[in-house]
């Protein structure tokens, strides 16, 4: 039975899926003042779509540590047994919590400097960086929280028939998957 995507998992996508169609929008009303309007193009969309995607970056990222979609060394997990498995993921969460912790922290410590500063970019949009550089710890505390829930599910809850390298989860398959084949 698949589980149904908690509000968390909806929001995420959603607010990735506006940032990217934003990003989108942006770069094709560039492209179209570019070159049918050239006098009325926007000189700060590059900016706007980098700032844009770098958000989507790093709020998608949760979402990568939910599915186990970040890059991890699967062949290397095969070659270990379930328990093996079991105790290399909590390393893997300890480690991966404490660069999370580490990002978050440097990211606060760089908006709260851009804040200080009243820092804003050089082009003529004069964007707050504030709001560029808080995508850091954000993404640092989204990832942060799903590593702290897999700890928890690994360390005390751990189901060999179900978490292991290979098993694809029933709640963390892609819409419309099984593992049979069609």
């Amino acid at each position: 039975m698949k589980r149904p995507d908690t509000w968390w998992d909806r929001v995420e996508r959603l607010l990735v899926g506006v940032l990217g169609a934003l990003a989108m929008l942006v770069g094709i009303v560039q492209v179209v003042g570019r070159y049918a309007f050239p006098a009325n193009a926007i000189s700060w969309a590059e900016e706007v779509i980098v700032y844009l995607i770098v958000w989507g970056v790093m709020i998608i990222s949760s979402q990568l540590v939910r599915t186990d979609g970040h890059v991890r060394p699967d062949l290397v997990l095969r070659l270990v047994g379930p328990n093996g498995q079991r105790w290399m993921e909590i390393v893997n969460c300890l480690v991966a919590l404490a660069f999370c912790a580490g990002m978050a922290w440097y990211g606060l410590t760089i908006t709260q400097s851009a804040i200080q500063l009243d820092e804003h970019s050089a082009t003529d949009l004069s964007f707050p960086m504030w709001i560029y550089y808080a995508a850091l710890p954000a993404g640092g505390l989204l990832m942060g929280v799903r590593y702290a829930i897999r700890l928890w599910r690994y360390a005390l809850h751990f189901d060999p028939a179900r978490m292991t390298v290979g098993h694809v989860p029933e709640h963390d398959m892609p819409l419309g998957g099984g593992t049979e084949p069609p």
